[in-house]
């Protein structure tokens, strides 16, 4: 499918009037409604159930403008990083896609893992080379609360509140067809969630912690709100506690129908260290996985009916 085709659908919000009134154990939430011609939108109320006329439109992602070079398998001009790696990359991708697709009938795709571990970027160019929609859990429930962000909804509210809105995000997504989603790293901890994405395909990516620790300590901790009580440098700070956090999520990670490791990534490619690994080869990684986790579903389904 021409990417260029994707979007087709809009998200309306509405920003909860008088947010900052609604108590703690209140909750805003989603409503899924179907326009003319199958075209859905998702709009965001506040618990009265006002609404507001702020619309806004699914953007193209910006992480990978690479649409008019693969289309037509041309080099694509990636500035000064124009190397015949990353065309062969692309090409990889663009064939990859193009196996996996009939295998996906419309379901989604739900990308999991720890705070850092690239969700968002490789979310982005995994919608737009299948021609999906792309959404940010995070960023669906920071626009319902108008505009406020993760960090302070923890503090001004609860991580409770956070939670039960984070749940009402993925409820009303798992109604649709056709995105990649991009969850925040704590939304593994509830099962209910785990039973809105499993209405399509989850993806679980694997970054070692100390890779994780110095992404996250290389562009600051502030927007980390699990990560304020620490004490110590950025990066020992992350390092701590995502360590702790692995040990609390692992097995919840561990139920995504595919898993995807960045340290397996960088031993197939002869890389020393993950950082050296694109978002487009991960990218890759992440429809192979996919790919495999659909066909052996298949042969299951085969091998029942036989």
């Amino acid at each position: 499918m021409d990417a260029a085709a994707t979007c087709a659908s809009s998200l309306h919000y509405c920003s909860p009037v008088g947010f900052n009134e609604i108590g703690k154990k209140s909750n805003g939430f989603l409503r899924l409604s179907q326009r003319s011609k199958g075209e859905r939108s998702l709009q965001v109320l506040n618990v009265r159930g006002f609404r507001s006329s702020r619309t806004l439109t699914q953007r193209r992602p910006v992480a990978f403008e690479l649409s008019c070079s693969y289309k037509n398998c041309q080099a694509p001009a990636l500035e000064s990083e124009k190397t015949r790696d990353s065309v062969d990359e692309l090409f990889i991708l663009k064939t990859k896609s193009q196996d996996v697709a009939p295998y996906m009938t419309g379901r989604c795709i739900y990308l999991v893992g720890m705070m850092g571990s690239g969700k968002t970027t490789v979310g982005k160019i995994i919608s737009e080379v299948l021609g999906y929609s792309f959404f940010d859990s995070d960023k669906l429930v920071e626009q319902a609360a108008g505009g406020t962000s993760v960090a302070q909804i923890f503090k001004q509210y609860s991580e409770s509140f956070f939670r039960d809105n984070e749940s009402e995000v993925l409820r009303e997504l798992s109604l649709m067809r056709r995105l990649v989603v991009a969850t925040g790293g704590g939304a593994v901890i509830r099962p209910i969630n785990w039973k809105y994405m499993k209405q399509g395909i989850t993806v679980w990516l694997d970054v070692p912690l100390e890779a994780l620790a110095r992404r996250i300590a290389a562009v600051g901790t502030d927007s980390r709100p699990l990560l304020h009580n620490e004490s110590g440098d950025p990066y020992t700070k992350a390092l701590l506690r995502l360590s702790t956090l692995s040990e609390e999520r692992g097995e919840a990670y561990a139920n995504a129908d595919a898993r995807v490791s960045l340290e397996h990534i960088a031993a197939k490619m002869g890389h020393r260290d993950v950082t050296n690994l694109s978002p487009i080869a991960i990218a890759i990684e992440v429809l192979v996985q996919i790919e495999n986790f659909l066909k052996s579903q298949e042969d299951m389904t085969i091998a029942r009916n036989s």
